[in-house]
């Protein structure tokens, strides 16, 4: 799911809309009752905030539901991405969310390595991994790398739940690209 719009990339800024699609994409679908205690919110305040994720798309009603007296939501995709907007509001709204989405994974490393890590097989555990990667590029360059990243991990992402093979786990890919200014970089002073 691409954001585009400034409002969208404002929306998603908000750590308990943020939190909400964040569990909703992890655990699938839920009532705002159930989401309430995972976001330290009550339900009718998550109850609203869901319609305002649904203002923008990013969550939906869930037909699943066996009891049709509850809303149930799901999220609407697996993932979202989003691009620096050319124009003033656009870059302020996506340096909101992009503050609000380090915010929010700041601790994801830690918090795994002390409660998911120790729970894995020794395959699985071999396969996890951290990189602290420097190289040089020009923009255009970052953009394409970005590009055919988000190209190779499509297959992966789209797969529905009834095509999954055996032996599948979810994987949670933390991606940071964090250009460094340079000398005669302006900002770098």
């Amino acid at each position: 799911m691409e954001l585009t719009s400034p409002q969208a990339l404002r929306a998603l800024a908000h750590p308990v809309r943020l939190a909400l699609l964040d569990r909703l994409q992890r655990h699938g679908p839920a009532t705002a009752t159930q989401l309430a205690p995972h976001v330290g919110a009550t339900p009718s305040v998550v109850s609203w905030h869901l319609r305002h994720l649904a203002s923008f798309g990013l969550v939906t009603d869930w037909d699943g539901a066996t009891n049709k007296r509850e809303r149930w939501w799901q999220a609407a995709g697996r993932g979202f991405r989003f691009t620096m907007p050319d124009d003033a509001e656009g870059q302020d709204a996506a340096r909101q969310l992009r503050s609000a989405m380090f915010a929010q994974s700041a601790d994801v490393p830690a918090q795994w390595s002390m409660r998911d890590e120790p729970r894995l097989d020794p395959e699985w555990r071999a396969l996890a991994g951290l990189a602290d990667t420097r190289f040089a590029v020009t923009s255009e360059e970052l953009r394409q790398l970005e590009e055919a990243i988000e190209a190779l991990l499509a297959p992966y992402v789209r797969r529905k739940d009834g095509q999954l093979p055996d032996g599948v786990r979810l994987v949670r890919m933390l991606r940071y690209l964090l250009p460094e200014p340079g000398d005669d970089d302006p900002a770098a002073s």
